[in-house]
Protein backbone atom coordinates (compact mmCIF):
# COMPACT_ATOMS: atom_id res chain seq x y z
CA UNK A 1 0.00 0.00 0.00
CA UNK A 2 1.52 3.44 -0.56
CA UNK A 3 1.71 5.73 1.87
CA UNK A 4 -0.22 8.78 0.39
CA UNK A 5 -3.44 5.84 0.76
CA UNK A 6 -2.97 6.28 4.85
CA UNK A 7 -3.83 10.26 3.73
CA UNK A 8 -6.45 9.58 1.53
CA UNK A 9 -8.34 7.53 3.73
CA UNK A 10 -8.05 10.04 6.68
CA UNK A 11 -9.48 12.91 4.11
CA UNK A 12 -11.62 10.87 1.83
CA UNK A 13 -15.54 12.21 2.53
CA UNK A 14 -18.62 12.10 0.92
CA UNK A 15 -18.20 15.39 -0.67
CA UNK A 16 -20.37 18.82 -0.44
CA UNK A 17 -23.63 18.36 1.58
CA UNK A 18 -24.07 22.04 1.92
CA UNK A 19 -22.19 22.72 5.04
CA UNK A 20 -19.04 22.26 6.12
CA UNK A 21 -18.72 19.89 8.99
CA UNK A 22 -15.76 18.33 9.82
CA UNK A 23 -16.81 15.25 10.11
CA UNK A 24 -19.42 13.24 7.56
CA UNK A 25 -22.72 13.64 9.31
CA UNK A 26 -24.60 10.11 9.36
CA UNK A 27 -27.81 10.07 6.81
CA UNK A 28 -30.21 7.97 8.86
CA UNK A 29 -33.35 7.83 6.20
CA UNK A 30 -34.52 4.65 4.72
CA UNK A 31 -35.12 7.30 0.87
CA UNK A 32 -34.22 10.19 -0.85
CA UNK A 33 -36.40 12.56 -2.32
CA UNK A 34 -36.65 13.19 -6.32
CA UNK A 35 -36.56 16.58 -8.08
CA UNK A 36 -39.63 14.87 -10.59
CA UNK A 37 -40.73 12.71 -12.00
CA UNK A 38 -38.03 12.28 -14.93
CA UNK A 39 -35.18 12.53 -11.83
CA UNK A 40 -36.89 9.50 -10.41
CA UNK A 41 -37.31 8.00 -13.94
CA UNK A 42 -33.21 8.18 -15.08
CA UNK A 43 -32.37 7.23 -11.34
CA UNK A 44 -33.89 4.03 -11.51
CA UNK A 45 -32.50 3.43 -15.00
CA UNK A 46 -29.01 4.35 -13.55
CA UNK A 47 -29.04 6.92 -16.41
CA UNK A 48 -27.52 9.11 -13.52
CA UNK A 49 -25.67 8.43 -10.17
CA UNK A 50 -27.31 9.26 -6.71
CA UNK A 51 -29.38 7.99 -3.84
CA UNK A 52 -32.45 6.13 -4.13
CA UNK A 53 -33.12 3.88 -1.41
CA UNK A 54 -30.59 2.86 1.49
CA UNK A 55 -30.77 -0.87 1.08
CA UNK A 56 -29.22 0.58 -2.18
CA UNK A 57 -26.70 3.47 -1.82
CA UNK A 58 -26.24 5.60 1.02
CA UNK A 59 -24.07 8.29 1.28
CA UNK A 60 -22.58 7.04 4.52
CA UNK A 61 -22.22 3.26 2.66
CA UNK A 62 -20.75 5.08 -0.36
CA UNK A 63 -17.80 6.50 1.31
CA UNK A 64 -16.80 3.81 3.58
CA UNK A 65 -16.52 1.88 0.16
CA UNK A 66 -14.21 4.31 -1.59
CA UNK A 67 -11.68 4.62 1.38
CA UNK A 68 -11.78 0.71 1.34
CA UNK A 69 -11.38 1.23 -2.73
CA UNK A 70 -8.40 3.16 -1.85
CA UNK A 71 -6.75 0.95 0.79
CA UNK A 72 -7.03 -2.13 -1.28
CA UNK A 73 -6.30 -0.56 -4.64
CA UNK A 74 -10.03 -1.61 -5.96
CA UNK A 75 -12.34 -0.27 -8.54
CA UNK A 76 -15.28 -0.86 -6.92
CA UNK A 77 -17.09 -2.61 -3.96
CA UNK A 78 -20.05 -3.18 -2.07
CA UNK A 79 -20.86 -3.08 1.38
CA UNK A 80 -23.37 -5.66 3.47
CA UNK A 81 -24.31 -6.31 6.73
CA UNK A 82 -21.56 -8.85 7.80
CA UNK A 83 -18.69 -10.21 6.98
CA UNK A 84 -20.41 -13.78 6.06
CA UNK A 85 -22.95 -11.67 4.10
CA UNK A 86 -20.00 -10.23 1.83
CA UNK A 87 -18.64 -13.96 1.65
CA UNK A 88 -21.71 -15.41 -0.01
CA UNK A 89 -22.49 -12.36 -1.68
CA UNK A 90 -19.32 -12.88 -3.49
CA UNK A 91 -19.96 -15.91 -4.34
CA UNK A 92 -23.25 -16.34 -5.32
CA UNK A 93 -23.96 -12.57 -6.99
CA UNK A 94 -21.55 -14.47 -9.67
CA UNK A 95 -22.08 -18.64 -9.71
CA UNK A 96 -25.03 -20.50 -10.86
CA UNK A 97 -26.16 -24.25 -10.53
CA UNK A 98 -23.24 -26.23 -11.93
CA UNK A 99 -20.65 -24.22 -11.21
CA UNK A 100 -17.14 -25.73 -9.35
CA UNK A 101 -15.23 -23.73 -6.34
CA UNK A 102 -11.42 -24.88 -5.31
CA UNK A 103 -10.55 -23.51 -2.52
CA UNK A 104 -8.24 -24.08 0.49
CA UNK A 105 -9.47 -26.27 3.67
CA UNK A 106 -8.50 -23.51 6.35
CA UNK A 107 -11.41 -21.76 6.32
CA UNK A 108 -13.15 -19.48 8.76
CA UNK A 109 -15.73 -22.14 10.27
CA UNK A 110 -18.72 -20.12 8.68
CA UNK A 111 -17.11 -19.99 5.57
CA UNK A 112 -16.38 -24.01 5.63
CA UNK A 113 -20.00 -24.42 6.34
CA UNK A 114 -21.47 -22.26 3.29
CA UNK A 115 -19.23 -23.54 1.04
CA UNK A 116 -19.97 -27.74 2.38
CA UNK A 117 -23.75 -27.50 4.00
CA UNK A 118 -25.55 -24.56 1.84
CA UNK A 119 -24.13 -23.94 -1.56
CA UNK A 120 -24.62 -27.60 -2.79
CA UNK A 121 -28.46 -26.87 -2.08
CA UNK A 122 -28.00 -24.67 -5.01
CA UNK A 123 -25.75 -27.02 -7.52
CA UNK A 124 -22.56 -24.82 -6.92
CA UNK A 125 -19.69 -27.87 -5.42
CA UNK A 126 -16.23 -27.36 -4.26
CA UNK A 127 -13.51 -29.14 -3.55
CA UNK A 128 -11.18 -27.93 -0.88
CA UNK A 129 -7.37 -28.62 -0.94
CA UNK A 130 -4.18 -27.60 1.25
CA UNK A 131 -3.51 -24.27 1.00
CA UNK A 132 0.01 -24.23 0.41
CA UNK A 133 0.29 -27.44 -2.06
CA UNK A 134 0.10 -26.07 -5.31
CA UNK A 135 -0.29 -29.31 -7.00
CA UNK A 136 -3.65 -30.13 -5.45
CA UNK A 137 -4.73 -26.50 -6.33
CA UNK A 138 -4.17 -27.34 -9.97
CA UNK A 139 -5.54 -31.06 -9.54
CA UNK A 140 -8.58 -29.72 -8.16
CA UNK A 141 -9.82 -27.48 -11.14
CA UNK A 142 -12.29 -29.24 -13.42
CA UNK A 143 -13.97 -27.79 -16.80
CA UNK A 144 -16.69 -26.47 -14.51
CA UNK A 145 -14.31 -24.63 -11.91
CA UNK A 146 -15.39 -20.74 -11.89
CA UNK A 147 -13.54 -19.56 -8.66
CA UNK A 148 -10.37 -20.06 -6.73
CA UNK A 149 -11.28 -19.36 -2.66
CA UNK A 150 -9.40 -18.74 -0.05
CA UNK A 151 -8.76 -17.20 2.99
CA UNK A 152 -5.08 -15.92 4.00
CA UNK A 153 -3.81 -16.05 7.12
CA UNK A 154 -6.50 -18.29 7.73
CA UNK A 155 -8.46 -18.35 10.94
CA UNK A 156 -7.26 -19.85 13.29
CA UNK A 157 -4.17 -21.51 12.46
CA UNK A 158 -2.24 -19.07 10.32
CA UNK A 159 -1.53 -21.02 7.14
CA UNK A 160 -0.64 -19.05 3.70
CA UNK A 161 -1.59 -19.38 0.53
CA UNK A 162 1.09 -17.74 -1.57
CA UNK A 163 -1.09 -15.31 -3.84
CA UNK A 164 1.23 -14.42 -6.38
CA UNK A 165 0.60 -18.55 -7.50
CA UNK A 166 -2.97 -18.32 -7.26
CA UNK A 167 -2.88 -15.29 -9.34
CA UNK A 168 -1.10 -16.51 -11.95
CA UNK A 169 -2.87 -19.60 -11.87
CA UNK A 170 -6.53 -18.14 -12.02
CA UNK A 171 -5.31 -15.61 -14.83
CA UNK A 172 -3.84 -18.67 -16.74
CA UNK A 173 -7.46 -20.95 -16.44
CA UNK A 174 -9.75 -17.92 -16.20
CA UNK A 175 -10.95 -18.23 -12.98
CA UNK A 176 -12.20 -15.71 -10.03
CA UNK A 177 -9.39 -15.40 -7.40
CA UNK A 178 -11.28 -14.58 -4.38
CA UNK A 179 -9.92 -13.44 -1.67
CA UNK A 180 -10.44 -13.36 2.26
CA UNK A 181 -8.37 -10.75 3.68
CA UNK A 182 -10.33 -9.92 7.15
CA UNK A 183 -6.42 -11.62 9.27
CA UNK A 184 -4.81 -9.55 7.01
CA UNK A 185 -6.33 -5.83 6.30
CA UNK A 186 -5.07 -4.01 3.03
CA UNK A 187 -2.70 -2.39 5.66
CA UNK A 188 -0.51 -6.17 6.08
CA UNK A 189 -1.66 -7.61 2.48
CA UNK A 190 -3.52 -6.30 -0.96
CA UNK A 191 -4.40 -9.28 -2.66
CA UNK A 192 -5.35 -7.52 -5.88
CA UNK A 193 -1.78 -6.63 -6.20
CA UNK A 194 -0.67 -10.65 -6.95
CA UNK A 195 -3.72 -10.74 -9.04
CA UNK A 196 -6.97 -11.48 -7.27
CA UNK A 197 -9.89 -10.50 -9.17
CA UNK A 198 -12.03 -9.95 -5.20
CA UNK A 199 -11.45 -9.38 -1.75
CA UNK A 200 -13.71 -9.40 0.92
CA UNK A 201 -13.66 -8.25 5.10
CA UNK A 202 -15.50 -9.08 7.60
CA UNK A 203 -15.17 -5.73 8.64
CA UNK A 204 -16.08 -6.66 12.38
CA UNK A 205 -12.62 -7.29 13.11
CA UNK A 206 -9.79 -5.06 12.39
CA UNK A 207 -11.51 -2.68 9.93
CA UNK A 208 -13.78 -1.67 12.97
CA UNK A 209 -11.30 -2.52 15.70
CA UNK A 210 -12.99 -1.86 18.84
CA UNK A 211 -15.82 -4.83 18.52
CA UNK A 212 -18.70 -2.25 18.04
CA UNK A 213 -20.73 -3.26 14.49
CA UNK A 214 -21.04 -5.98 12.16
CA UNK A 215 -20.35 -5.31 9.01
CA UNK A 216 -18.46 -6.68 5.25
CA UNK A 217 -17.25 -5.58 2.51
CA UNK A 218 -16.74 -7.01 -1.15
CA UNK A 219 -14.05 -5.08 -3.39
CA UNK A 220 -12.25 -5.73 -6.59
CA UNK A 221 -13.09 -5.29 -10.57
CA UNK A 222 -15.56 -2.82 -11.31
CA UNK A 223 -17.56 -5.50 -13.47
CA UNK A 224 -17.65 -8.25 -11.30
CA UNK A 225 -18.82 -5.55 -8.36
CA UNK A 226 -21.44 -5.06 -10.52
CA UNK A 227 -23.06 -8.33 -10.68
CA UNK A 228 -22.50 -8.66 -7.08
CA UNK A 229 -24.04 -5.14 -6.01
CA UNK A 230 -26.85 -6.13 -8.20
CA UNK A 231 -27.38 -9.94 -6.05
CA UNK A 232 -27.04 -7.22 -3.04
CA UNK A 233 -29.59 -4.90 -3.53
CA UNK A 234 -32.34 -7.47 -4.61
CA UNK A 235 -31.26 -10.17 -2.00
CA UNK A 236 -31.08 -7.36 1.04
CA UNK A 237 -27.90 -7.67 2.79
CA UNK A 238 -27.20 -4.13 3.40
CA UNK A 239 -25.32 -2.78 5.86
CA UNK A 240 -26.92 0.50 8.08
CA UNK A 241 -25.77 3.87 7.82
CA UNK A 242 -24.72 3.90 11.38
CA UNK A 243 -22.69 1.12 10.89
CA UNK A 244 -21.11 2.67 7.46
CA UNK A 245 -20.10 6.15 9.37
CA UNK A 246 -18.92 3.65 12.20
CA UNK A 247 -16.12 1.79 9.66
CA UNK A 248 -15.44 5.05 7.51
CA UNK A 249 -14.47 6.45 11.04
CA UNK A 250 -12.83 3.42 12.42
CA UNK A 251 -10.60 3.19 8.75
CA UNK A 252 -8.66 6.34 9.72
CA UNK A 253 -7.10 5.33 12.66
CA UNK A 254 -6.49 1.60 10.93
CA UNK A 255 -2.30 2.08 10.40
CA UNK A 256 -1.67 3.09 13.65
CA UNK A 257 -3.86 0.65 15.10
CA UNK A 258 -2.27 -2.21 12.96
CA UNK A 259 1.19 -1.13 14.00
CA UNK A 260 0.66 -1.68 17.98
CA UNK A 261 -1.38 -4.77 17.40
CA UNK A 262 1.13 -6.39 14.99
CA UNK A 263 3.92 -4.87 16.91
CA UNK A 264 2.73 -6.77 20.87
CA UNK A 265 1.68 -10.10 18.70
CA UNK A 266 5.38 -10.80 17.87
CA UNK A 267 6.20 -10.03 21.40
CA UNK A 268 3.40 -12.08 22.33
CA UNK A 269 4.17 -15.58 19.93
CA UNK A 270 8.02 -14.71 20.62
CA UNK A 271 7.11 -14.99 24.64
CA UNK A 272 5.12 -18.40 23.72
CA UNK A 273 7.84 -19.64 22.26
CA UNK A 274 10.22 -19.66 24.49
CA UNK A 275 7.42 -20.79 27.05
CA UNK A 276 7.64 -24.19 28.58
CA UNK A 277 4.08 -25.00 28.90
CA UNK A 278 3.97 -24.37 24.99
CA UNK A 279 3.81 -27.39 22.09
CA UNK A 280 4.09 -24.52 19.22
CA UNK A 281 3.57 -21.64 18.08
CA UNK A 282 1.92 -20.28 15.03
CA UNK A 283 2.19 -16.49 13.66
CA UNK A 284 3.81 -15.46 10.35
CA UNK A 285 6.47 -13.51 11.34
CA UNK A 286 7.65 -16.11 13.22
CA UNK A 287 11.00 -17.43 11.72
CA UNK A 288 9.84 -20.73 12.84
CA UNK A 289 6.34 -20.94 10.45
CA UNK A 290 6.94 -22.76 7.71
CA UNK A 291 6.28 -20.09 5.42
CA UNK A 292 8.24 -17.66 7.20
CA UNK A 293 9.75 -16.56 3.38
CA UNK A 294 5.92 -16.03 1.73
CA UNK A 295 5.09 -14.18 4.70
CA UNK A 296 8.02 -11.84 4.69
CA UNK A 297 7.24 -11.50 0.96
CA UNK A 298 3.57 -10.59 1.10
CA UNK A 299 2.77 -9.00 4.36
CA UNK A 300 4.16 -5.98 5.57
CA UNK A 301 3.91 -7.15 9.49
CA UNK A 302 2.16 -10.61 10.84
CA UNK A 303 -0.71 -9.35 11.68
CA UNK A 304 -2.67 -9.39 15.46
CA UNK A 305 -3.77 -12.96 15.30
CA UNK A 306 -1.27 -15.66 17.29
CA UNK A 307 -2.03 -19.43 17.34
CA UNK A 308 -0.58 -21.90 19.68
CA UNK A 309 -0.81 -25.46 21.64
CA UNK A 310 -0.64 -26.09 24.99
CA UNK A 311 1.65 -29.03 25.97
CA UNK A 312 -0.51 -32.25 27.49
CA UNK A 313 0.32 -35.97 27.95
CA UNK A 314 -1.25 -36.87 24.29
CA UNK A 315 -4.71 -37.54 25.00
CA UNK A 316 -8.10 -35.39 23.75
CA UNK A 317 -9.04 -35.24 27.03
CA UNK A 318 -5.52 -33.68 28.87
CA UNK A 319 -5.80 -31.29 25.78
CA UNK A 320 -9.30 -30.07 25.67
CA UNK A 321 -8.79 -30.06 30.09
CA UNK A 322 -5.19 -27.71 29.56
CA UNK A 323 -6.74 -25.73 26.91
CA UNK A 324 -9.97 -25.24 29.55
CA UNK A 325 -7.90 -24.28 32.29
CA UNK A 326 -5.83 -22.03 30.49
CA UNK A 327 -9.08 -20.01 29.24
CA UNK A 328 -10.53 -20.21 32.63
CA UNK A 329 -7.59 -18.59 34.11
CA UNK A 330 -6.86 -15.57 32.14
CA UNK A 331 -7.73 -12.55 34.50
CA UNK A 332 -7.33 -9.99 31.78
CA UNK A 333 -7.80 -11.27 28.65
CA UNK A 334 -11.81 -11.02 27.00
CA UNK A 335 -13.21 -14.53 26.28
CA UNK A 336 -15.43 -14.20 23.19
CA UNK A 337 -15.65 -15.31 20.47
CA UNK A 338 -14.38 -12.47 18.27
CA UNK A 339 -10.85 -10.64 16.94
CA UNK A 340 -9.56 -7.60 16.15
CA UNK A 341 -10.27 -5.84 19.36
CA UNK A 342 -8.18 -3.01 20.44
CA UNK A 343 -8.78 -5.78 24.36
CA UNK A 344 -6.71 -8.78 23.68
CA UNK A 345 -9.38 -11.96 23.16
CA UNK A 346 -8.70 -15.76 24.02
CA UNK A 347 -10.67 -17.93 22.41
CA UNK A 348 -10.99 -21.98 21.83
CA UNK A 349 -11.44 -22.74 18.28
CA UNK A 350 -12.60 -26.75 18.64
CA UNK A 351 -15.49 -25.78 21.28
CA UNK A 352 -16.54 -22.23 19.70
CA UNK A 353 -16.07 -20.68 16.09
CA UNK A 354 -14.80 -24.24 14.25
CA UNK A 355 -16.83 -26.21 16.35
CA UNK A 356 -19.79 -27.12 13.65
CA UNK A 357 -16.72 -29.19 11.50
CA UNK A 358 -15.78 -32.30 12.02
CA UNK A 359 -13.04 -33.81 14.32
CA UNK A 360 -11.30 -34.89 10.78
CA UNK A 361 -11.68 -31.73 8.99
CA UNK A 362 -10.39 -29.77 11.99
CA UNK A 363 -7.15 -32.08 12.13
CA UNK A 364 -7.02 -31.74 8.39
CA UNK A 365 -5.80 -27.98 9.54
CA UNK A 366 -4.10 -28.28 12.45
CA UNK A 367 -6.88 -27.33 15.19
CA UNK A 368 -6.34 -29.35 17.87
CA UNK A 369 -7.96 -29.61 21.20
CA UNK A 370 -4.97 -27.69 22.93
CA UNK A 371 -4.94 -25.24 20.17
CA UNK A 372 -5.45 -21.46 21.32
CA UNK A 373 -6.13 -18.21 19.34
CA UNK A 374 -5.13 -14.94 20.74
CA UNK A 375 -6.09 -11.49 18.96
CA UNK A 376 -3.55 -9.63 20.94
CA UNK A 377 -5.27 -6.22 21.67
CA UNK A 378 -3.59 -2.76 22.21
CA UNK A 379 -3.08 -3.22 25.94
CA UNK A 380 0.42 -2.66 27.61
CA UNK A 381 2.62 -5.56 25.95
CA UNK A 382 3.91 -6.10 29.60
CA UNK A 383 0.61 -6.86 30.92
CA UNK A 384 -1.06 -9.19 27.95
CA UNK A 385 2.11 -11.42 28.63
CA UNK A 386 1.60 -11.15 32.51
CA UNK A 387 -1.60 -12.40 31.75
CA UNK A 388 -0.90 -14.98 29.81
CA UNK A 389 1.97 -16.47 31.63
CA UNK A 390 -0.04 -16.41 34.84
CA UNK A 391 -3.06 -18.60 33.00
CA UNK A 392 -0.12 -21.10 31.56
CA UNK A 393 1.04 -21.53 35.25
CA UNK A 394 -2.70 -22.67 36.17
CA UNK A 395 -3.79 -19.10 37.59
Amino acid sequence: MHRDSETKVVRTQMGRTGEKEHTSPVFLTSSFIFDDAEHMRASFADEIEGNIYTRFTNPNNSEFVRKMCVLEGAEAGVATSSGMAAGFASVMGLLRSGDHIVSSRALFGGTHGMLTNFLPRWGITSTLVDIADEDQWIGAITPSTRMLLVETPSNPGLDLADLEFLGALARERNLILNVDNTFGTPLIQQPIMYGADLVWHSATKWIDGQGRGLGGVVLGRADLIGDIGAFCRNTGPSMSPMHSWLFSKSLETLPVRMDRHSANALLVAEFLEGHQQIERVKYPWLQSHPQYKLARKQMTSGGGVVAFCIKHDGSNESALRRATKFIDSVRMCSITANLGDTRTIVVHPTTSTHSKLTEEARREVGITPNMIRISVGLESIADIIEDLDQALNGG
